[in-house]
């Protein structure tokens, strides 16, 4: 796969405006060292001697756009627990603008990774599904906050955050707003008139099937495109770079040269990146070429990380 040579324009972000809405989720990493095999059955011993959180799902995209100098507000549903407390807190230190619904009914989500050696050894998810009510609550108010916006991302990790996500872009659209969501399962008629989804590759393929080559891709994916009546349709492909399809073609970029160390969390810098270069007067496909050069500054880096706009031209 070629790389591209040209420099990147990054634009002014100083004065973006990014709305993100989703599920969140707290991210919780166990390092340790491995040097023994249990006695009581054939797994590895951690001697866990370092914990840290981050702040996951679309909270990670939100601290993405907050690190790429752009004003955002998080919308999203929460327990009424400590890991909540504890991603507020992290959000509040990222400078992100959290307004977390709180649910009794809900158990904050949890991805607790064990890592041993820089190699994550087990991950272990605590989650259930937020309440009608609170939910009808965050679409009220989503409503409220879309005229202060320049972009809406709508991040669906599948855990109930996104319920009403047809009638937040059909309100976002109205609004003038754009709207890009970062999909989830194999219904994606629930994010018809979206300006943009952003699916990777495996994700596409549950949607569309299983292409023949290059040319099939293309035409699966603009049908898809067509029928869900989206302004433009990014897939992003792992080692193959990521490509746009719009109405008028579509545009290719290959990857960077790179290690990549861990993707877990790429797709929230991607998403984030293009947000903020809209809503900072950058065109969709030199989003899409910046948003490239974010992921392949984040996949060398170990779990949901951020990108900074200070990296980005460093590395530009």
């Amino acid at each position: 796969m070629s790389v591209k040579s040209h420099s990147l324009n990054i634009p002014d972000t100083r004065s973006a405006r990014v709305l993100v809405v989703g599920d969140v989720m707290l991210d919780r990493y166990w390092f340790g060292e491995v040097s023994r095999i249990s006695p009581e059955a054939p797994v590895p011993v951690v001697h866990v001697q370092r914990t840290e959180e981050r702040p996951g799902g679309a909270a990670n995209v939100a601290r993405n756009a907050v690190a790429l100098g752009a004003s955002c507000t998080l919308l999203a549903v929460v327990g009424k627990d400590e890991p909540a407390d504890a991603l507020e807190r992290l959000l509040l230190g990222e400078g992100v603008h959290a307004r977390l619904h709180r649910d009794e009914s809900l158990s904050t989500t949890i991805k607790l990774r064990v890592i041993g050696r820089q190699q994550q050894l087990l991950r272990i998810d605590f989650e259930n599904t937020p309440a009608y009510e609170v939910l009808q609550g965050k679409l009220s108010e989503f409503k409220a906050l879309l005229a202060d916006y320049d972009v809406v991302v709508l991040s669906d990790y599948g855990k109930g955050g996104l319920a009403h996500v047809a009638d937040m872009i059909k309100a976002a659209r109205e609004a003038g707003k754009p709207v890009l969501v970062d999909p989830k399962g194999e219904d994606y008629a629930r994010y018809r008139g979206a300006s943009l989804l952003t699916p990777n590759r495996s994700e596409l393929r549950q949607v569309v099937g299983k292409w023949r080559n290059e040319e099939d891709l293309v035409a699966r994916a603009q049908g898809l495109r067509a029928e869900l009546d989206l302004d433009a349709l990014l897939v992003t492909r792992s080692e193959e770079g990521m490509t746009l399809f719009r109405a008028e073609g579509s545009v290719h970029e290959g990857t960077r040269a790179q290690e990549v160390f861990d993707v877990s969390g790429a797709g929230d810098t991607v998403i984030a990146t293009l947000a903020v270069m809209l809503a900072s007067g950058a065109d969709m496909v030199e989003a899409m070429r910046i948003s490239n050069h974010a992921a392949g500054i984040v996949v060398g880096k170990l779990g949901t990380a951020k990108v900074t706009l200070e990296e980005m031209l460093t590395e530009n």
